[in-house]
């Protein structure tokens, strides 16, 4: 057999429509493969971060309610504003929160804050309160950070996680975007982590109905 008839088989099975297959399928594995980052990961731009120990493999969808008090500590720790103000979780207390982990450098993150826009304008009127806390160094990404909430017109309230408050609620799960639906009396109802562009946003807007719903 010659050279030229061997490559035969694998130009045919290399055809047009099969090429175009395969691109889909890559883009698919591009588009939803990864949908957290690690908080641990270092910022390409912005320096370390805050830190907290990394979890298992992240999965885009939402825990079992969880009903663990928030503490004091956390409640009360001063927090940095991207506003230049200081800002505690205890500010919004008596209404539902919804605290977002997140960095600038994280791509789901990214991807995750158009919703978390739409999410606002959605639940604030209906005392829903969205607080955005970067896990990155408050000094190093503070422009990174200021500029990222200018450049998607995020309206809700943005800061940065101590590294205390960060340990708290990522509870060994070192894996970012991570979301935490608080109810009224401080009870976090549901955690999210990572962030899939199709079944997360009705999973926090079903988690955000319940917190508004609950008596405790």
């Amino acid at each position: 057999m010659s050279s030229k008839e061997s490559k035969a088989p694998i130009n045919g099975f290399w055809s047009p429509l099969r090429i175009v297959a395969t691109i889909i399928v890559l883009s698919l594995f591009a588009a939803f493969g990864v949908s957290s980052c690690n908080s641990n990961d270092p910022s390409p731009v912005a320096g370390p971060t805050n830190t907290a120990p990394p979890g298992p493999a992240p999965e885009p969808n939402a825990s079992p309610a969880v009903l663990s008090q928030l503490p004091a500590p956390v409640l009360q720790a001063q927090l940095k504003s991207a506003n230049g103000a200081q800002l505690k979780l205890s500010d919004y207390s008596g209404k539902v929160m919804l605290v977002n982990l997140w960095a600038t450098w994280c791509g789901p993150c990214r991807i995750e804050t158009p919703e978390l826009v739409r999410l606002n304008k959605e639940f604030q009127s209906r005392g829903v309160e969205i607080v955005g806390l970067s896990t990155e160094d408050p000094d190093a990404s503070a422009q990174s950070v200021r500029q990222f909430v200018k450049d998607n017109n995020v309206d809700y309230h943005v800061g940065w996680a101590t590294p205390e408050v960060a340990a708290f609620l990522m509870a060994g799960r070192g894996s970012i975007p991570q979301s935490f639906i608080i109810t009224r009396d401080g009870h976090i109802l549901r955690r999210f982590i990572g962030f899939h562009p199709q079944i997360t946003p009705p999973q926090i807007r079903e988690a955000l109905e319940q917190a508004l719903n609950y008596t405790g």
